[in-house]
C-alpha cells in the first residue's frame, strides 16, 4: 500500500464526525446520511480491508456542525488493543449534543429543541492467516429514539495479496417514541448487505469496487414533521404518511494513486437508488500530500446530486393530500449539494512506551441548493405569498479534532 495512504488510513477510521448521527438526532431521512456523509467517512483514504490487525491506540475526538438552524457537537473516545497478534479489541463511546431550530421546526412553528445522544460500540476482530473476521455492537440512545445493532464482516486476501475481497452483514433495530405522547411508539429494523472488492493494479494505483443494499421495514417517518396542504388562503398541516419499506442500492467505484512525490490523489465515483424513486449520484475528489514526514495536508471536493421521492411535494392540494403516502422532508425533494474541506495532521514519534502520537484538525464547508423544496416560514409566506416562497438553501460547516496515541 503506498506510505501516503498508510498513513491516512488510521486518521481516516477515526473521522466519524457522522452526520448519520445528525440526520437521527434531527429526524432527518436517511437521505441525509447519502447526501454528506460518505465524504465524511471517506475524507482520507479508505483501507483496504487488508488482512492486517489495526494498531494498538487511543484516540480522542470532538466534533462540531453548525448549519440549517442547527448545532451539534460531542466527545468521542476509541480505545484498541491487540491480543496476542491474533485478536484485536475495541471500545468507543460518543455523544452528540443538539440544539436545532431547523426549517422545519419553523415550518410547523415549534420552538428550539434541544437533546442529547449517546452512542456505544465494541467490536472484536480475529486474524487468521490472509482472513480477518469482524464482529461488532453498537446502542445508541436519546430520549426519543433507542437504536442498536450486530454487525459482521470478513475479509480475505488473494492472490499474493493483490486482491481482497470483502464482505459484511449489519442487523438494526430501533424503538421510537415521541416527546409528549406516551401512546406513540414504533419499531424500524435495518438490514444491510455489502461487498467489495479491492485490486493493486499497479505500484502505485489501487481500485475499489462496493456494492451495499440496505432493506429498511417499519417506521420510516418522522413522528414530528407534516406536509402542507394548500387551503388557497393559508397552508394546514396534516401528518406524513410513508410506505413501510424501502430498499436501496448503492455502488462505489474508487481509484487511488500514488504520486512520484510523497502525495496521493483519490476519486470516488457513486450511484444509489432506491424503491421510493430517488436516483443520486455522487463526485468526490481528494489530494494528501505529505511534508517531512510528519506535516499530512489533505484537500478534498465533493458534488452531490439526487431526483426526489415518489410521494414528496413541496405543497400538496387539497385531493392530492389524499393519496395515500405523501411527504414533505426535504432531503426527499430534488437538491444538489457542493462540499470543500481541508484537513491536517502532525505526528511526533517517541522510543518507549507510547510509539507515536498524531493530531488532526479537519473541516468541511458545504452548500445545499434544493430545487423543489421551499422556505416556508410566517415571515416568507408574508412577503411573498403562499406558494411562491423563495427555495430553501443553506451551508454548513463540519469540524473534526482528534489526538490519537499509539502504544
Amino acid at each position: 500500500m503506498p506510505k501516503v495512504q498508510v498513513e491516512a488510513v488510521v486518521a481516516a477510521t477515526n473521522a466519524r464526525i457522522s452526520l448519520m448521527h445528525i440526520a437521527k438526532l434531527s429526524n432527518q431521512s436517511t437521505m441525509t446520511i447519502l447526501a454528506v456523509g460518505f465524504f465524511l467517512l471517506s475524507s482520507l483514504f479508505s483501507p483496504l480491508h487488508a488482512a492486517v490487525l489495526p494498531e494498538d491506540r487511543a484516540d480522542i475526538m470532538y466534533h462540531r456542525y453548525d448549519g440549517g438552524g442547527m448545532v451539534i457537537d460531542g466527545p468521542s473516545v476509541l480505545v484498541r488493543k491487540n491480543i496476542a497478534d491474533k485478536i484485536s479489541l475495541a471500545g468507543n463511546y460518543y455523544i452528540d449534543s443538539v440544539s436545532s431550530a431547523s426549517i422545519d421546526v419553523e415550518t410547523s412553528g415549534a420552538t428550539e429543541y434541544t437533546e442529547e445522544r449517546k452512542e456505544y460500540s465494541f467490536d472484536a476482530s480475529y486474524l487468521k492467516d490472509k482472513s480477518l473476521i469482524n464482529i461488532g455492537y453498537t446502542s445508541s440512545t436519546e430520549n426519543d429514539y433507542d437504536a442498536s445493532s450486530v454487525r459482521f464482516d470478513f475479509s480475505q486476501d488473494l492472490f499474493g495479496d493483490m486482491t481482497t475481497v470483502s464482505m459484511g452483514y449489519s442487523q438494526g433495530n430501533d424503538d421510537i417514541t415521541q416527546t409528549g405522547n406516551e401512546e406513540f411508539s414504533e419499531k424500524l429494523e435495518r438490514r444491510h448487505y455489502r461487498i467489495g472488492i479491492a485490486q493493486v493494479l499497479s505500484r502505485n494505483l489501487i481500485a475499489n469496487i462496493n456494492y451495499e443494499s440496505i432493506i429498511d421495514e417499519g417506521y420510516l417517518q418522522n413522528p414530528y414533521r407534516f406536509i402542507l396542504i394548500d387551503r388557497i388562503s393559508a397552508y394546514e398541516l396534516d401528518e406524513e404518511r410513508y410506505p413501510n419499506t424501502r430498499n436501496s442500492d448503492a455502488v462505489s467505484f474508487k481509484l487511488s494513486y500514488h504520486l512520484p512525490w510523497s502525495a496521493a490523489v483519490k476519486s470516488r465515483l457513486g450511484y444509489f437508488t432506491d424503491s421510493w424513486g430517488i436516483d443520486a449520484a455522487s463526485i468526490e475528489l481528494d489530494y494528501s500530500h505529505k511534508l517531512k514526514n510528519r506535516l499530512l495536508l489533505d484537500l478534498r471536493l465533493r458534488y452531490y446530486q439526487q431526483s426526489d421521492a415518489d410521494f414528496y411535494a413541496n405543497v400538496f392540494d387539497v385531493n392530492t393530500a389524499l393519496q395515500t403516502f405523501v411527504g414533505r422532508d426535504k432531503e426527499l425533494s430534488q437538491y444538489q449539494t457542493y462540499s470543500i474541506g481541508l484537513g491536517a495532521s502532525y505526528q511526533w514519534n517517541f522510543r518507549g512506551i507510547i510509539d507515536k502520537a498524531r493530531i488532526n484538525a479537519q473541516i468541511d464547508y458545504m452548500l445545499f441548493d434544493y430545487e423543489n423544496f421551499r422556505e416556508v416560514t410566517k415571515a416568507t409566506t408574508a412577503s411573498y405569498g403562499i406558494g411562491n416562497e423563495p427555495f430553501y438553501n443553506f451551508n454548513a460547516y463540519a469540524l473534526r479534532l482528534f489526538f490519537s496515541v499509539w502504544y
